[in-house]
């Protein structure tokens, strides 16, 4: 059996900005003094004379990209998710969201899987500060060929976008000769009949193994990959909820505002069905290796078939 193929999506997000730079002229890059952590070095050394290093000022860094912009520049503003939404939040909210210009804000470092950093920058709420600000597209991707593939569709989509990518390598789940991403639209990656795991970013793999183990004992789990938060994939996810009766979801973010909000929110509108959410608990993170960080928070494969296995006595 080939070993599995594991790429950070920030390693993702840098080498994708230096194979558009050739195709898009327009095309800048900002960072806020972490070139090496966000890897938009990689843009850099190709195209020294479209970056701009902001120095640690976050806020002002999203003024800038504003700035280019309402000039006609395509800017990505790069920063650690802690500083993109939550330092610079108004700013991003009201010179980037309000006038809704063509700015596109990648965030690396998000969640609790940024590990040793601790605390202060495991940003567990950025979704869902992104989520409140109108017309904001969010999209989370869940390894290396969908993150190409969403900074791809960001750049062609005319209007700002939020994008979150990890620091921790994870598997290669999608294949890259088929794999065609939409713009809000879900994917299910496996059917199931009793019951809908809907996980986004590095769960979607965890939500794979455990429908597996799920499967040998007895229990068919659908699997739906969200890589679009906003705008979230109403249909499908209605669509599981009156097939399957149950959905559980699964992120590395608070269990407030993110993914499993966005879900239950959509399901009480057209079929309402129990929603049991995993993520973080309304909790700060700490200190500690990513995975098994990962495993004390219950972001893995083994809680998601303990709370599936719950979720299923709610029916």
């Amino acid at each position: 059996m080939a070993d599995v193929i594991k790429k950070a999506t920030r390693d993702s997000y840098g080498e994708t900005l230096r194979d558009l730079g050739e195709e898009y002229k327009d095309l800048v890059v900002l960072d806020a003094d972490l070139a090496a952590a966000t890897k938009t070095g990689i843009f850099k050394n190709a195209y020294p004379e479209r970056f701009f290093d902001c120095g640690i000022a976050e806020a002002n860094m999203m003024g800038v990209a504003a700035g280019l912009a309402a000039c006609g520049k395509i800017p990505f503003a790069s920063t650690f998710a802690m500083f993109a939404a939550g330092r610079a939040f108004e700013i991003v909210r009201n010179s980037i969201g309000y006038p809704h210009l063509n700015v596109k804000i990648g965030a690396t470092h998000a969640g609790i899987s940024v590990g040793e950093d601790g605390a202060t920058h495991q940003c567990n709420e950025d979704i869902a500060l992104m989520r409140t600000i109108p017309g904001m597209t969010i999209i989370n991707p869940c390894d290396d060929v969908e993150a190409r593939a969403a900074v791809r569709t960001a750049i062609e989509f005319n209007g700002p976008v939020y994008m979150r990518f990890g620091r921790l390598a994870v598997p290669v789940i999608n294949d890259r000769e088929t794999y065609k991403f939409e713009l809000g639209k879900g994917v299910t990656m496996k059917d199931g009949k009793d019951v809908t795991i809907v996980a986004t970013g590095l769960m979607v793999n965890e939500a794979l193994e455990a429908s597996k183990a799920l499967e040998k004992e007895g229990i068919s789990a659908r699997v739906v990959n969200i890589h679009t938060i906003k705008p979230l994939d109403k249909e499908l996810i209605c669509k599981c909820a009156k097939e399957t009766g149950i959905i559980v979801t699964a992120e590395e973010h608070s269990v407030i505002g993110g993914l499993g909000s966005a879900v239950a929110e959509a399901v009480t509108e057209c079929c309402p069905v129990p929603v049991v959410k995993i993520g973080v608990n309304d909790v700060y993170g700490y200190s500690g290796p990513a995975v098994e960080l990962l495993k004390k928070f219950g972001l893995c494969a083994e809680n998601i078939i303990e709370k599936t296995k719950y979720a299923l006595t709610l029916k």
